[in-house]
């Protein structure tokens, strides 16, 4: 339907009404300048963590999430299909975090590996055997990572082998549970969950074949070892 611009103002109401049978052509002068066409909602579902946890009807593809982050200025992150929105940290939150960094940054400086902060994509892909069969983007708060050759255009495409998140209420069933799968299904050594509220450290450690050998909670006066680094550990007193 063709309709010019002063009768479009004068009865809008009436063209919303239509626009869900067809698109509204507005013109102006007698040249076409504008286009009302019915609002449809994007195929991706964005998952608000401040707002509790949706299920997406349908799996996000990467190509969609793709669409969404070059598209916007939040960051996200993609797991098993669903994306969810990245909140700014709290102070508690990125103090901690930059704690543990600053304790993991000088004990590997010099060594082989290297400790790194969010934000950085870490490309993951569970038990799948190349990315796009089951392709999951993260931003872990803290990682280390020994295999810096895999970093490609400020992403990363290997395996951390220590991946620390700090718990916000927002995040914690996401970390606690889709995380935890995905980063033992993708081969990670360990993984800490540091928990503010209960001031402690949930410790976690992987083999090689994939598989939970070790699980156990941290208090805040006691030394969390890492599992998978000969002598790293830190005194949970010195960030909780």
């Amino acid at each position: 339907m063709r309709v010019n611009s002063t009768d479009l103002k004068n009865s809008f109401g009436k063209y919303l009404a239509l626009v869900d049978k067809e698109d509204i052509i507005v013109t102006k002068n007698g040249h076409s300048v504008a286009k009302l066409t019915k609002y449809r909602e994007p195929e991706f579902t964005r998952v608000h963590e401040a707002s509790g946890t949706y299920t997406a009807a349908r799996p996000v593809s990467y190509n969609q999430y793709q669409d969404l982050v070059n598209t916007s200025d939040q960051r996200y992150e993609l797991i098993d299909g669903e994306i969810y929105l990245l909140a700014a940290p709290g102070y508690s939150h990125q103090a901690t975090v930059d704690e543990i960094f600053v304790q993991l940054y000088n004990f590997f400086k010099g060594k082989p590996c290297r400790a790194l902060t969010a934000p950085l994509d870490v490309y993951l892909y569970g038990v799948a055997s190349k990315f796009e069969e089951d392709p999951n983007v993260v931003q872990p708060d803290v990682l280390v990572i020994c295999d810096e050759d895999k970093v490609n255009e400020d992403k990363y495409e290997g395996i951390p082998t220590l991946v620390v998140e700090v718990l916000s209420p927002s995040t914690k069933s996401k970390d606690m549970i889709l995380k935890l799968n995905l980063y033992m299904k993708s081969g990670i050594k360990e993984y800490w969950i540091v928990d503010l509220e209960a001031k402690s450290v949930i410790q976690y450690g992987f083999s090689d074949e994939r598989e939970l050998i070790c699980a156990q909670t941290i208090r805040r006066d006691e030394t969390i070892v890492s599992h998978a680094f000969p002598g790293l550990a830190l005194q949970l007193d010195g960030f909780i």
